[in-house]
């Protein structure tokens, strides 16, 4: 039996993971630790653990920061009310929100102040879904399941919108929107499509490898939504069968039972080295030869959160 592995690219970190956790890492050396950080800067275990190493404490809400510390809200977004509730603690903050989850933001806001009702397709206690929906609770209604589309009720079906999590499965979200639409034939799509570029590049990526493969390997951990769909993506089009990890050693030997083509990606929340680990891990099962399944180059970057920036600029000067 030949053995080889089939890497995805893109795979691993995205432009908006990149600068929330570059974010931290700077407020650490220009503020020095501790840095509070509300939530999970990245939904990744391993960076989460390495940032907490350097002095990043990592709090659910920021009523248990200090009065007048510096706190870091995470890449996933926040409520407005967060934002008054730090400004009432008089606490610095810097929010390093992906840009792509401001965008949904924005449109949130604009379809309120229009009046409209708006169903946001995503999942239920998602933080990223909270901060959302926190723009405008009263046109808000969440769309998790099938069951919810029968709950959803309106006020003028000529005035309805969909918006989404940015980090759902593609098909998922376009399987749930043509359930809303069956029920409202006006509903109107946002303005752009807000899945994010990161997840629908990696998903098409594990598409395009997936049928060849008996085993796909997603490095990611369980509370990462985007790294979870990565397996479900894996399933659907064609893995025999595919499993979440956090590390290496994480992965079950007797999953290798049988198996020649191994897929390995990782979900965008996912540092490399963590990837590279895996590859050597095979390596040692004998899985060495490593092909590259290519899908799209990404060029996206994200400057860094106006506040630091300042402050970066200062301490230059």
């Amino acid at each position: 039996m030949t053995k080889r592995v089939l890497l995805a690219k893109p795979r691993g970190y995205c432009a908006g993971v990149d600068r929330a956790v570059v974010t931290v890492e700077k407020a650490l050396e220009t503020y020095g630790a501790p840095v509070y950080v509300r939530k999970e800067i990245v939904h990744n275990k391993h960076v989460v653990q390495t940032l907490s190493e350097r002095g990043a404490i990592f709090v659910e809400e920021a009523d248990e920061v200090p009065e007048g510390a510096l706190v870091v809200f995470s890449a996933h977004g926040v409520a407005p009310a967060v934002h008054e509730q730090a400004a009432a603690r008089n606490l610095r903050t810097i929010d390093a929100t992906c840009p792509l989850v401001t965008k949904v933001h924005q449109e949130a806001r604009r379809f309120a102040r229009e009046d409209y009702d708006i169903l946001l397709v995503g999942h239920e206690g998602h933080e990223e879904v909270e901060g959302t929906a926190g723009e405008a609770p009263d046109h808000v209604q969440l769309v998790d399941t099938a069951e919810d589309v029968d709950k959803v009720a309106v006020r003028d079906p000529s005035k309805v919108v969909w918006l989404s999590q940015t980090t759902l499965s593609v098909d998922e979200t376009l399987e749930r929107v043509n359930q809303l639409k069956g029920r409202f034939p006006e509903l109107q799509d946002p303005p752009s499509d807000d899945i994010c570029y990161a997840t629908q590049n990696r998903q098409v990526a594990v598409k395009a490898m997936a049928p060849e493969c008996d085993l796909v390997l997603v490095v990611g951990s369980t509370n990462s939504s985007n790294s979870k769909r990565l397996v479900e993506v894996a399933l659907q089009a064609g893995a025999r069968a595919s499993y979440l990890v956090d590390y290496a050693r994480e992965v079950d030997p007797a999953w290798l039972s049988g198996v020649s083509t191994v897929g390995v990606t990782s979900g965008a929340s996912v540092p490399d080295i963590l990837v590279m680990d895996l590859l050597a891990w095979l390596a040692d099962r004998g899985y060495a030869d490593v092909h590259e399944v290519t899908t799209a180059n990404e060029k996206v970057a994200f400057a860094l959160p106006r506040e630091l920036r300042k402050a970066l600029q200062e301490n230059a000067s």
